[in-house]
């Protein structure tokens, strides 16, 4: 339903008006055929019909659209009564701001706050009714500091309801503390599991570490090994350029004269000994 059309300050455009209860538009959506409704009279109305109320043409919820924005400017801008007015809010405002003043307005009919209170004033009134009203909660009188309404306060019991009280705290401080061991057992047990997989991933790390160090220490063996032999190989070589250096010379020493004939086959036999040495080098 819209608002009713008595409320406004001034005529109101044909335009601006719902097409099915033909009050004041409110909450306005649009048909593509660009007739206006109130939100709740045109969803009513297609829970058993499927055309405009206008034209039928075919309609559904999905294709409803906002109001057009120079239409919906037009209708924000028009004066309306306070809904209170009838209680004696001579209030006008422009209708986009009417909730606004309704949420504050001092003739708005409003419930006691206090429980078990079923009392409905006026919101300018309500100071008042609380004073007086018999659920309204204050601290004892007989000094317990305890928060009554006048109407408990004949069979209010200091003692019991301390008691009763601190049984309450007492439990709500084992609930507390029971739920806080569970949650710290529940962190503990997290960060057990995961040291214990950051201790796997470590120890897994220091197997191979192992396993590459002892890959290390072998290839060293085997170049250490290897560097031994050289080292044999190359006093081996010096010696034999050595004994190879005293046959050289000791030929040189042993050669006899140019008119001498050498001895048949002693030059032979020195050439074998020289080929010999330079293959074993």
């Amino acid at each position: 339903m819209g608002y009713d059309i008595e409320r406004f300050v001034g005529p109101v455009n044909e335009g601006l008006l719902c097409c099915i209860c033909r009050d004041v538009l409110q909450d306005p959506l649009q048909a593509p055929c660009e007739h206006a409704f109130c939100k709740t009279c045109i969803e009513g109305w297609l829970v058993n019909e499927v055309t405009c109320p206008e034209d039928r043409q075919i309609l559904s919820s999905s294709r409803l659209k906002p109001l057009f924005r120079y239409m919906k400017n037009d209708l924000d801008r028009l004066q309306i009564y306070c809904t209170f007015k009838a209680r004696g809010c001579p209030h006008i405002s422009k209708l986009e701001f009417l909730p606004k003043h309704e949420s504050e307005c001092p003739y708005a009919t409003v419930s006691c706050p206090n429980e078990r209170c079923s009392v409905l004033v006026s919101r300018r009134d309500l100071e008042k009714h609380l004073n007086t009203c018999e659920f309204q909660k204050r601290e004892c009188s007989k000094g317990c500091g305890i928060m009554i309404s006048s109407a408990d306060e004949r069979k209010h019991n200091c003692i019991a309801e301390l008691r009763t009280m601190m049984d309450s705290l007492r439990s709500e401080f084992a609930g507390k503390m029971a739920e806080q061991k569970r949650e710290m057992e529940l962190r503990l047990n997290m960060q057990r599991g995961h040291m214990v997989q950051k201790e796997a991933a470590m120890q897994g790390k220091l197997d191979e570490m192992k396993s590459e160090s002892s890959k290390l220490s072998q290839k060293v063996k085997l170049l250490m090994d290897s560097e031994t032999q050289r080292r044999q190989d190359m006093e081996k070589l010096e010696i034999e350029k050595k004994e190879l250096i005293e046959l050289l010379r000791g030929h040189r020493s042993s050669s006899v004269d140019r008119s001498r004939l050498p001895r048949p086959g002693t030059s032979k036999r020195f050439h074998k000994a020289l080929q010999s040495k330079v293959t074993e080098i």
